[in-house]
């Protein structure tokens, strides 16, 4: 289980996010939601150990791990950005080839996973091309594959679907599911409320860094008297009238 403790990052001592707690079983889809700049992805790096926490725990199976230090917590962990971090000179084939070798697995097995990711996400044809000339989806099928490449036990993904066309968004969406079945541990942020609601048992909604929301969709959903999630996430996360904003933004293109 991946538990969180209290996780605080401050910015000169202005709150990015403040005492966030929550807890992933194996086998859960956990949905980390929020507008932006509510403090999702300052809360996904700190996971990752690609930004130190000002307060607060990690902790995997009751132990605690520091992300940024912890050798084997890395070892379980995979991990889809929001923003794709590549070497743009190398090949789609030869990137996966790399991040197989950081996580040392055996060359044989290593080049199995490698033509069977290729094939399933339809990147055969690409294969020989830099990942500079791929489009979005393509780099976005790269980093999924780089990130199930060592089998992790926990997953951390930041707006997976990113970039993907209708039928590798629907790959993704029952590929969570399986991997969920298999006992995998899933953090899930997205703006996507449409696919957190099929594939999430529980969601925590973020507001300007603080938890507003941490239950399970159904109970949410009869707190708020809400139909649907995004209902629901627009209570609690969006106080402002859309409606009359949109209207304001038609005003102002009208305006002589």
């Amino acid at each position: 289980m991946l538990e969180v403790r209290n996780l605080t990052k401050r910015y000169n001592r202005i709150p990015a996010v403040e005492n966030i707690s929550f807890s992933i079983r194996r086998g859960q889809i956990l949905g980390y939601l929020g507008p932006n700049g509510s403090g999702k992805s300052t809360t996904l790096k700190m996971l990752t150990g690609l930004i130190e926490p000002t307060a607060g725990q990690v902790l995997l199976d009751g132990k605690r791990v520091v992300p940024g230090e912890n050798a084997v917590f890395r070892q379980v962990l995979g991990y889809v950005p929001e923003e794709p971090c590549l070497y743009t000179q190398l090949t789609g084939p030869e990137y996966l080839r790399l991040i197989g070798r950081l996580h040392s697995i055996p060359r044989t097995s290593l080049e199995n996973k490698i033509a069977g990711f290729i094939e399933l996400f339809l990147l055969t044809d690409a294969r020989h091309e830099l990942l500079l000339n791929y489009s979005k989806g393509m780099r976005q099928k790269i980093l999924l594959s780089a990130a199930l490449l060592h089998n992790p036990q926990v997953l951390v993904l930041d707006e997976p679907f990113s970039g993907l066309d209708v039928s590798a968004a629907l790959v993704l969406r029952n590929l969570l599911q399986v991997l969920a079945r298999e006992g995998k541990a899933i953090l899930y942020s997205s703006h996507v409320l449409e696919v957190v609601e099929k594939v999430c048992s529980e969601v925590l909604i973020l507001h300007k860094g603080r938890v507003v929301a941490y239950d399970t969709i159904e109970n949410l959903r009869a707190l708020q008297a809400s139909p649907s999630l995004e209902s629901v996430f627009s209570q609690l996360a969006v106080p402002e009238d859309t409606s009359a904003i949109a209207e304001k933004v038609l005003a102002v293109m009208n305006a002589g």
